[in-house]
């Protein structure tokens, strides 16, 4: 049955000032796949394919005329598996995006990626993220997130002074002492390697559930530092552009982490990061599931591709409120959790 495919592209506006170590973000691009098949016109899946700016390894000038093509190689696509052939190495986001196509049709073309039970609305439990910003507004979020339900608060460090960052968290623990309140930190490889194990010591005062990727990847001191850090340290940027089982093997037995960070956008899609999975639980390495800046439609999918899991952790699934122009859905943020309200539609009139 021969397949046809669509292309839009939408800018999304983000609405508040949103910062990290890496700098401010103004908005965010990304291209939809519709997906369906030629005697079916009217049922399509859809995708969402989005690099991240100056992190994404497929955030490249050539990432639209690659898209095209993949687009052009589509007739050939007769299943999940077929979609590392029309997709070259080295684009994740191109690739998650027609997964995530694929299986939406395969499925009905009704937004339903996976068959679980988070789509008759069984909740995943997330953490609250508290974006970086001048000390009183980060506190401000503190509060909001921990009056909204969030008992695991997720918090970008590496942007503010360091003695200010401390000053947060401690804030949270003379204030909300009787919440019991995780506390996860998110430097972006912001700490300089000479400074790294002196922050992390410091950071440790504080109770701290666990650290991501205190220093950029490629710097060869990442070994060490899982092995002395007082804090777990979580692996995020240091997966991005390791594509083969081999070398997800060899990273992880040479670096041992305490966990991985799984963003299907930046770390090789949904069948990629499965595969990561698998090989962390095979070296008892926790992990849990982000999303990087996708609208509800990327949310979405992951949200579902999460759900096949049993984890008690909190994932990292609550950006779907950032956008001011995202696409109305189901996906609802709600104590600490994100479910999907089946009383609630899908609004995707921008989308045709």
């Amino acid at each position: 049955m021969q397949l046809r495919t669509e292309l839009i592209k939408k800018v999304f506006h983000f609405g508040f000032d949103a910062r990290t170590s890496r700098g401010r973000m103004k908005d965010k691009t990304s291209w939809f796949i519709k997906l369906r098949h030629e005697d079916n016109p009217n049922v399509f899946g859809l995708g969402e394919s989005g690099p991240l700016p100056g992190l994404s390894v497929d955030d490249r000038p050539d990432f639209e005329e690659v898209l095209s093509q993949c687009v052009e190689r589509v007739p050939t696509l007769q299943s999940l598996n077929d979609i590392e052939k029309i997709v070259p190495p080295g684009f994740p986001s191109i690739r998650f995006g027609f997964e995530t196509a694929w299986l939406d049709l395969h499925h009905g073309g009704v937004r339903k990626i996976y068959d679980t039970p988070f789509v008759t609305g069984a909740p995943i439990p997330i953490n609250g993220l508290v974006w970086m910003g001048d000390l009183d507004t980060m506190l401000q979020q503190v509060s909001i997130k921990i009056a909204q339900g969030f008992r695991c608060i997720k918090i970008k460090v590496g942007g503010l002074n360091f003695e200010k960052e401390c000053d947060i968290l401690q804030y949270i623990r003379s204030k909300y002492f009787r919440e019991g309140i995780t506390i996860r930190l998110d430097a972006n490889g912001a700490f300089k390697p000479e400074e790294a194990i002196y922050k992390l010591t410091t950071l440790a005062r504080y109770n701290i559930h666990s650290i991501e990727q205190p220093v950029k990847p490629g710097l060869g001191m990442m070994e060490d530092l899982c092995e002395k850090s007082p804090i777990p340290i979580a692996l995020d940027e240091e997966l991005i552009g390791v594509e083969t089982k081999a070398d997800k093997i060899k990273l992880l037995d040479r670096i041992k982490p305490q966990f991985i960070i799984l963003k299907p956008t930046l770390h090789g899609g949904l069948v990629s990061c499965a595969e990561w999975i698998a090989l962390a639980e095979e070296r008892s390495i926790g992990w849990w599931i982000t999303s990087a800046l996708e609208s509800n439609i990327g949310l979405n999918a992951i949200c579902q591709f999460t759900a096949n899991y049993e984890t008690a952790l909190p994932q990292g699934l609550g950006t779907g409120q950032i956008y001011e122009d995202n696409f109305p859905s189901p996906l609802t943020v709600s104590d600490g959790t994100i479910c999907y309200d089946q009383k609630k539609i899908w609004d995707l009139q921008e989308l045709g």
